[in-house]
């Protein structure tokens, strides 16, 4: 059976029987009424224990239950923690695989880059393999070839610049023609002609008698003699162009070496 309890006037009445014992003179009351007096005081005294032991309790019980509401919020926290730390670890591990993903494709990509060098390399020399008799001569103007056929031009410049190299028999020319085949008309330049000799020392022959002489001319006009060379060659030889023009301004006997490198005098050593 619970106990209720004390009211506010029941603790009053404790107070005022403690009150009167302590104000009466304990000489002038009887047994009895001592006897009284103090059943009240030990009652008084139960009921305040009893009611601060259920006080107490109270409070315990909010304790603990704000103690198991405090734990079941961690608990939550930490799941929600754990959640998050294996959605990050995932994270992580798909980016490693992204990485790694990466990674592989920019090695694929710079092996196919080199076996296309390789390739273009290798087409190039065969380009430049196959044009290695050719001469190709710049700054020859259209239709001047008419009737004595590009070669006839070419035995014309020789006889012009090179009349020592003219005197001489077995240069024999396989065909010649012009660069592209279809004339361009919008444009005001003149095309190439090739001339493809049967013997590579005859084109070399000729070459050399026009790097020794440098300025050759055609009925006047000047002209340029080179060796023939694929697109992929040329271009990667006009990029020694205004390094060539310097170190020729200073003397140096610059050369374009096969299949595009510069070589140059300096200090008697050749670079």
């Amino acid at each position: 059976m619970t106990k209720q309890k004390n009211s506010p006037q029941k603790n009053l009445q404790e107070i005022t029987t403690a009150n009167e014992l302590i104000k009466k003179d304990l000489n002038n009351i009887t047994e009895s009424e001592f006897k009284i007096i103090v059943i009240k005081l030990i009652a008084g005294l139960e009921n305040s224990i009893e009611d601060s032991r259920e006080s107490l309790a109270t409070e315990i019980k909010g304790l603990r239950n704000s103690h198991e509401e405090l734990k079941n919020a961690l608990i939550e926290m930490h799941n929600k923690m754990e959640t998050t730390t294996a959605r990050l670890e995932e994270a992580e591990e798909r980016i490693g695989e992204l990485e790694d993903k990466v990674m592989e494709k920019e090695e694929a990509e710079k092996k196919r880059d080199k076996k296309i060098q390789e390739y273009e390399g290798k087409i190039r020399e065969l380009s430049d393999t196959l044009k290695r008799n050719n001469i190709r001569i710049i700054g020859i103007p259209e239709e001047e070839e008419r009737g004595k056929g590009a070669e006839g031009v070419l035995e014309e410049i020789i006889a012009e610049n090179f009349p020592e190299l003219g005197k001489e028999k077995g240069i024999e020319i396989q065909e010649a023609q012009r660069t592209p085949f279809r004339r361009n008309l919008n444009r005001s330049s003149a095309r190439h002609i090739i001339v493809k000799l049967a013997k590579y020392k005859d084109k070399e022959k000729i070459l050399k008698a026009a790097r020794g002489k440098r300025a050759l001319t055609y009925k006047g006009r000047p002209i340029r003699l080179v060796t023939d060379l694929s697109f992929e060659t040329w271009q990667a030889r006009k990029n020694w162009q205004e390094i060539f023009r310097v170190l020729d301004r200073k003397n140096m006997q610059p050369r374009i070496l096969y299949p595009a490198s510069l070589s140059f005098r300096i200090e008697g050593e050749i670079k």
